[in-house]
């Protein structure tokens, strides 16, 4: 064999050994995704679904997962894919999930669904034009409001801060929409208020306020006390920080936990693999995501009343060593 020849043959030989050596040191795709997996998530223009995608997308790195979000109402819609196997994981208010474990409320039945972490705190919005007349929660009253889309975990907060509020639900004209149609429709002076509950800041209304001036009606502590002691223990007292969405000073607001939440039927491997995506790319997700920041291993655990996932506690508890 000429030099010549032996060298090509070596150079070929070296890269079929490099391209081994790659291949074996590329990640194993685990063994729970062998079936796509997806993730419930809310309006395009809301956080939920913000934090869906950057999750999906971690997944699909560094797992070479088939891993999607799917667009959803909200909440209820979420809990009801998770519940049919249509979806491994979504996010969920803590209300809903407290009425999806008993089957009451928007559930016909129990759903066989458990957590896999506490996420953050969301505020409940009322928003409204900035010069609009409506000044608090009792002046909805005759005025056309959309209190969420179907299917949404906003339409369970609004009816139960107007009850708190004592304000009837048929005083209101529900325009029912979803948050991308209520911005549409507030812009064009078609609702005069909407609910929603999300994250801050919640990206739709982020933009909204860009281009349209805004107020956010206060929910007095006394309608937040009202609202936990009728639903659970689970809403709490807060204010929206001044310069949320352009405000000039606090209001004050009811806050809920929210939930990620998987099926009873999921693999322990599949809980624990996206645990570890979501905490090690929490830093980098929250510079796009404020609310990813909020996202603490020592609350996570904090679930009640749907139990952690088997593969959740056994997470938490691999990572305390």
């Amino acid at each position: 064999m000429s030099p010549r020849w032996a060298g090509r043959m070596l150079a070929a030989l070296a890269a079929v050994a490099l391209l081994a050596g790659l291949a074996g040191c590329a990640p194993e795709k685990p063994a729970w995704a062998q079936h796509p997996l997806r993730i419930a998530g809310g309006g395009v223009t809301g956080v939920y679904y913000d934090y869906g995608v950057h999750l999906a997308s971690a997944l699909r790195r560094d797992l070479h997962v088939d891993a999607e979000v799917v667009q959803t109402n909200g909440s209820v819609d979420n809990l009801r894919l998770i519940g049919e196997g249509k979806a491994q994981l979504g996010f969920a208010q803590s209300d809903a999930v407290a009425d999806a474990v008993v089957g009451s409320g928007d559930f016909e039945k129990p759903l066989p669904i458990r957590a896999a972490a506490r996420l953050y705190d969301e505020y409940v919005h009322v928003v409204v034009r900035a010069d609009s007349g409506i000044r608090s929660i009792s002046e909805l009253s005759g005025h056309t409001v959309s209190l969420g889309g179907p299917g949404s975990g906003v339409s369970v907060v609004a009816r139960r801060v107007l009850a708190a509020s004592s304000v009837a639900e048929g005083d209101v004209h529900d325009a029912a929409l979803g948050l991308d149609a209520a911005i549409a429709a507030l812009t064009d002076h078609r609702i005069d208020a909407f609910f929603w509950v999300g994250g801050l800041p919640t990206p739709g209304i982020q933009r909204l306020a860009s281009s349209l001036p805004i107020r956010l009606l206060s929910i007095g502590a006394d309608v937040v006390e009202r609202a936990d002691a009728a639903h659970a223990g689970i809403y709490r007292s807060a204010e929206f920080p001044v310069g949320a969405y352009g405000s000039v000073e606090p209001t004050v607001a009811m806050t809920v936990p929210n939930y990620l939440v998987t099926s009873a039927d999921v693999p322990d491997s599949l809980v624990r693999d996206v645990l570890t995506e979501l905490f090690d790319t929490r830093a980098d997700v929250a510079r796009s995501l404020p609310a990813a920041a909020l996202l603490d291993r020592r609350l996570a655990i904090f679930t009640d009343p749907i139990p952690l996932h088997p593969g959740a506690a056994e997470y938490y508890r691999d990572s305390r060593q």
